[in-house]
Formats: structure tokens, C-alpha cells, sequence
């Protein structure tokens, strides 16, 4: 075959594929199948093309189908057999996540924060196969606080708070420094600019106390002190590491109790392709709301299959992200979010608060067009779905009868 001949076939192939109905992703995989599968005809093309659109049509939703209601129920009736406790997660016993009804239940209402926010962090290179490199991301993730890196005591008759620091320890959680005496003075000053005071420092014993006698004083410093983050973010109290086993081979992968989901993929060695966290809101806030509308559809299949309800479709997951996720924002399901922004005023009212909102609707005279389910098993009428959307009236008619004139 010439190259004049190849770009012919080629364009008899294109123009098989686009006469079909298909979205544009799967006329992209067609091509894909037939570039991968080698030449072939325009027979074997059009065949392909066939068989993928009778397959498509056949998996649409028909007309009038009230997805809406099927989806709520297929996620509802699983959902009163979930439990509603919080369990260890994915098999790491240190860390403990919300999950069960109370998460589903946090997800639709797309709370600000989970109840046990957590995050699984991906490293790169070297990062995830050396775990020496992997400890280095552990440490600049998990807050350091005081009571990490040595010894705090008081002293009432000197009224000096004094910290005896740790060798070991600043050396591990401070691999790239190597010099104790560089660590200290970095403590040293970051206890004088937290807390006002002035710190003396003698080696790796450090002394402050308040810049008047008092006991009071002493030790609301104390109290202070033990809040102080020295590395590490601050929202991450801990960090689990474990070696698991994945696609490309065995690496380490981090598991927090906490989440700062920005902060974490711009730390050297992160992985922020495939880092993710448990909060839908700090991925719309740092990806935007497509990543946000995936993030709701994964965690909410997690929670079900966590509970052994795989069952559900995920296309009824897709359907609720889709509505939280429409508007360019999330939005919860509830009547502070799409249940309470409705059009019609009686399936506002069937929802909660139903005296308010009949009461809101009387005073600014608004009208239901019930073109919806709940307003019209309300009223009574039938429902503008299926076959109860379609105009069609029974009569009988005899040919014999004059029909009027136009006259």
C-alpha cells in the first residue's frame, strides 16, 4: 500500500468513526484499538465502530428515567447497613479514620473538616525505594514539637524553664544538618521568637524563663512551650511509614493523622500526582473542583467497599458528586446547600424546616410549576416521569362521521 493509498483508507476509517453517536473519548479509544491492532479495513473499522456504538446506546439511560430517585435509592437502602463506628484504616493499626455511615454522612454533607482528617502520601525516586530518603519527607511532614527532642523541667527557685535537647533525636529528625550545635541554636531561636523571651544556650541545654518573678508566669510559658512547632507542619501530629507492595514494585508510602494537603505537595520527594487526602475541601481548594468532584466519587466507593457494599453502581456515586459539584464549588446535600436551594417551594418543604419555608414563600408570593417528584406526590398529581411525561389520550374514531369543514 503507498502512502497515498495509506492516508486515503486512513481518512475512510476517521470519516466511519465520526458518523457514529459516540462521545468524543470513546471515538478516541477506537482509534487508539485500530492504531494499536495494526492496518486494517475499512469493513473491519466500520465493524468496530458498529459494535461500539450498539453498546453504548444500549448502557444510556432511556428517556424520562428518574435517575435521581434511582440513585438515591441504590445508595440509600446499603447505607442502613452500614456500621457507625471508626475502624483502623486500610490495615494500619496506628492510624484510626471516621468511617461507616458517619463518613458517607460527611461526605454529602461536605463538611469543612473530617472528623479525623488523614492523608496518603506518594514519594519519588530514590524517596520511595531508600527509606533513610523516605524518613527525611516523614520529618518534614510531622510536627516537632518540645517534648519530642528532650527533657522540660522547671526550676521555681531560679523561675527558669530549662530544656535538657536529645542528640539522637535532633540528629534523626534533622538528617541533612549533622551538626547538634547548629540544631540547638535553631531551637533556641525559634523558642525566643515564639514566645518573647530571651534563651540562653549552653550546648544543647536551653534556659528562658518570664522577664518578671512569677509562678504564674513560669508556667503558662511551659504551656506555651508545648505547643511550639519546630519542623514539620503543624495540622500533621503524626506520620505512619509502610513499605506496601504497588504497580511498579514495593515502596514506602506515608499515612498522616492530620491534613495540609498544600503544603504537603510542595515538600521535595512528594509524589503530588498521587497524593491525596481525605478532605474534599483542600483538593478544590489546591486542584480545582474536577479533582474535588473525583475525590468525592473515590472516597464515597471507599467507604462502601470498606463496609462490603460493592455492589452499587458507581455511576449513582457520579451522579450525587455531579450535582454537589455543578456549580463550579461544592455544595452539600442538605438544606443549607441543594435541598434547600430548589425551585419548587413544596420539595424545599418537604426536605426540613417545612413551616419556614412555606411561610418565606407565602410572604414573597412565589409559585411551584411542580415540575418535580416530590411536589407532585404532594399535591396528588401524577409524576412527570416515564410513561407519566407522555401526553396520550384514548378515544375512538369512525370513519363514517363527516368531519367538520374548514368553512
Amino acid at each position: 500500500m503507498t502512502e497515498s493509498e495509506y492516508e486515503h483508507v486512513t481518512e475512510d476509517i476517521e470519516a466511519v468513526v465520526e458518523d457514529t453517536e459516540l462521545p468524543r473519548r470513546l471515538k478516541t479509544q477506537i482509534y487508539e484499538t485500530i492504531e494499536d491492532r495494526g492496518p486494517v479495513t475499512i469493513e473491519q473499522a466500520n465493524e468496530i465502530a458498529q459494535a461500539t456504538e450498539s453498546r453504548y446506546v444500549d448502557t444510556r439511560v432511556d428517556p424520562l428515567d428518574p435517575v435521581g430517585t434511582v440513585s438515591a435509592q441504590s445508595i440509600g437502602e446499603p447505607g442502613t447497613q452500614m456500621t457507625m463506628n471508626t475502624f483502623h484504616y486500610a490495615g494500619v493499626a496506628e492510624i484510626d479514620v471516621t468511617q461507616g455511615l458517619p463518613r458517607l454522612i460527611e461526605l454529602v454533607d461536605a463538611r469543612k473538616t473530617p472528623d479525623t482528617p488523614m492523608m496518603t502520601v506518594y514519594l519519588d525516586e530514590e524517596y520511595a525505594t531508600d527509606r533513610e530518603r523516605a524518613h527525611e519527607v516523614v520529618w518534614a511532614i510531622e510536627s516537632t514539637k518540645i517534648l519530642s527532642l528532650g527533657d522540660v523541667s522547671t526550676n521555681v527557685a531560679d523561675m527558669l524553664v530549662q530544656i535538657d535537647l536529645n542528640d539522637d533525636t535532633l540528629l534523626e529528625r534533622w538528617p541533612t544538618v549533622g551538626d547538634v550545635d547548629d540544631i540547638a541554636a535553631e531551637i533556641a531561636e525559634t523558642i525566643e521568637d515564639a514566645l518573647g523571651v530571651q534563651a540562653r544556650r549552653e550546648g544543647t541545654l536551653i534556659e528562658f524563663g518570664p522577664s518578671e518573678p512569677s509562678y504564674r508566669e513560669l508556667l503558662q510559658l511551659v504551656e506555651e512551650l508545648r505547643d511550639v512547632v519546630f519542623k514539620g507542619i503543624e495540622e500533621v501530629s503524626r506520620v505512619v511509614i509502610r513499605k506496601e507492595t504497588l504497580a511498579d514494585g514495593e515502596e514506602f508510602v506515608l499515612y498522616t493523622e492530620g491534613s495540609a494537603f498544600g503544603d504537603v505537595i510542595e515538600i521535595e520527594g512528594v509524589d503530588a500526582s498521587r497524593t491525596t487526602c481525605n478532605n474534599i475541601h483542600e483538593i478544590y481548594r489546591q486542584l480545582g473542583v474536577e479533582a474535588a468532584r473525583e475525590a468525592i466519587i473515590n472516597e464515597t466507593m471507599d467507604t462502601l467497599e470498606e463496609q462490603g457494599l460493592d455492589d452499587v453502581n458507581v455511576r449513582h456515586l457520579m451522579l450525587v458528586a455531579d450535582i454537589m459539584t455543578n456549580r463550579g464549588t461544592i455544595e452539600s446535600i442538605g438544606r443549607h446547600g441543594i435541598s434547600g436551594s430548589k425551585e419548587s417551594v413544596l420539595a424545599r418543604a418537604a426536605f426540613e424546616v417545612t413551616v419556614n419555608h412555606l411561610l418565606d414563600a407565602a410572604i414573597h408570593g412565589e409559585r411551584d410549576r411542580l415540575d418535580g417528584v416530590i411536589e407532585n406526590v404532594i399535591v396528588g398529581k401524577p409524576v412527570a416521569i416515564g410513561t407519566g411525561d407522555v401526553d396520550l389520550r384514548m378515544g375512538s374514531f369512525s370513519p363514517d362521521v363527516t368531519q367538520p369543514s374548514d368553512d
